[in-house]
This record gives C-alpha cells, structure tokens and sequence, in this order.
C-alpha cells in the first residue's frame, strides 16, 4: 500500500533524527510531525507512523541484540545510522508485527526498497542478508498459502503433519578432573544442542556424523537421553512436526571448529557447574538437566 510505504519512510527518517540527534525519546512524536508535513503533506492520519516508531523504540535493545547475532562481522556502532534503523525497523515487523497485516515477505520488501532509497549503495543487498538470514531461522513464517486451492496448512491436524527425524548430543569432554559440556549459540541469543536432520538409517550413526559437521567434534555416544517434539515451519512442507531424538555423546577437549550455518554464531564448551545458568530454550532445559545428572553422579 503506497500509504504504508509512505509512512515507513516517514518512521525511518524519525528514527535516523532520534538516533542522530542523541536518541531523546521525548521529542519523537514533535518529530514525526514536523517530517510528515514536509515530506507527507497530503497524509492526514499519522497513527501507523507513530505507533511503527514507538514499538520499535520499546523493542530497540532486543532489536538491536538480534542485529548483532545476525551480522557478527558488522558492530552495531559501524552499521551506518540510516542502515542500523532500517534492520531494526524491519526486524520489529518481520518478528512483532501481526502477520495478517504484515506477512513477513512484505517487512523485508519493505526494508530492502527503503535502503535503495535512503541508503548507500551496498545497503540493499546488506538488509536483505540480515533480514533473510533471521526470515530463514524462523522457517520462513507464513509460508503457507499456495496459488492453487488447497487446503491451508492450519487446517491439517496435528496427527497428519509431517514428520521430520533429527538426531542431537549433549556433548561432553573431560579435562582433568573437570568435566565440560559443548553448545552452539543462535542469533536470538540462546544456547542449544548441536542437532540435524536424520533421512535414513541408524540415528546413532546419523548424530555422530551431524555433531562432527556442525561443531567438528568427533563423539563416541554413551547414553540414550530420550526424545523432544516442536512444530515448525517448513519453505516447502508448511508446519511440520520435528522430532528430536538426543543423546549424551563423548568428545575429546578439543578447539570447536563451527561450520557456517545460517542461524548459529558461536560454539563453546563451558564447565558443568556453569551449564544451568546458560540461556537455554524450554525444551531443551529437561534433556540438559539429565545429562548434567548423570555426568554428575559419574564423578
């Protein structure tokens, strides 16, 4: 909608001024209106443009986390100021906006015309790598809607989703009389299990081969530590049903070599005692406490 657009624009060239001028938020809405009227003069309503700016204010700090996982080789103060407002704002409707309004292609469309427009010659291509990288690790949200009359993917019921196997480890090593646990790092700042998918065979064999993969770590498993579930989003498939089959696997104390995989910026081992304080997601705390009680009980 070229209002929409419009008003976008009108949000970004606030939140350059905010950001330029010493980010006071208490002058924002005087701003809003001064930049409408010289550059919207025929908009008569500004309350798309106010509410944009302000949720995207409320959410900065978390906006800005999620920007420095998803481009860790650019520092947040080296984007440039139009840049760095462009991804926050199209990060806040890509992630926090209602989706009926605002499907998630149209955010980064969105974000990518404004940085033709405002930004340098580059910028384009770099929204479109930040937000794409994000859009990617969601499993591409509202992708479910075909040209052809289908049935939605809404409507399918839970027991006739696909079903995807995946196989993880719960890492560990020893190194003297300390014990250590290996975890990979996600751009929305959670610690979690090396894990991928298992297409055929044995899921011992198909675990070890993805732990060496992604973390370069060769594993020996020891113990079967269960199963988890969680629905996600499938590019092709629509909503599918993961099923994670983890396990406690040994390695060597050696360097962490992460592949280069969308969605993961970190590796590291940290010492058992420290395991519990990591920022884990809800489903994985459960398999993690088992392993830290086992491993504990072996000492």
């Amino acid at each position: 909608m070229a209002n929409r657009h419009l008003s976008r624009s009108v949000a970004l060239q606030t939140l350059f001024e905010w950001d330029f001028r010493g980010r006071h938020n208490d002058l924002v809405k005087d701003t809003i209106t001064r930049i409408a009227l010289e550059f919207a003069p025929g908009m008569s309503d500004n309350n798309f443009i106010e509410e944009l700016t302000q949720n995207v204010l409320s959410k900065q700090e978390d906006l800005d986390n999620i920007i420095v996982k998803a481009a860790p080789d650019w520092p947040l103060d080296k984007i440039s100021i139009i840049d760095r407002n462009i991804l926050r704002m199209g990060l806040y409707e890509l992630l926090f906006s209602d989706r009926k309004e605002v499907p998630a292609k149209v955010a980064i469309n969105e974000a990518i015309e404004l940085a033709k427009s405002f930004g340098g010659e580059n910028s384009g291509k770099f929204i479109n790598g930040v937000l794409g990288s994000v859009y990617k690790e969601l499993g591409e949200p509202g992708k479910d809607s075909s040209p052809k009359k289908k049935k939605r993917i809404e409507d399918i019921p839970y027991e006739q989703m696909p079903i995807q196997n995946l196989g993880g480890a719960v890492v560990y090593a020893r190194d003297g009389d300390d014990i250590y646990m290996a975890f990979v790092h996600d751009i929305f700042g959670h610690w979690t299990l090396s894990k991928g998918k298992i297409p055929t065979g044995d899921v011992r064999e198909g675990t070890v081969n993805k732990v060496k993969e992604e973390m370069g770590l060769n594993i020996k498993i020891v113990e079967d530590l269960g199963n988890n579930e969680y629905i996600a989003s499938d590019p092709e498939l629509g909503k599918i049903r993961k099923q994670v089959h983890y396990f406690l696997a040994e390695s060597k104390f050696d360097d962490i070599k992460l592949a280069e995989k969308p969605g993961l910026d970190d590796g590291k081992w940290f010492k058992l005692s420290n395991i519990l304080d990591l920022n884990f997601y809800d489903d994985i705390v459960p398999i993690v406490t088992k392993a830290v009680t086992i491993l504990s009980q072996s000492k």
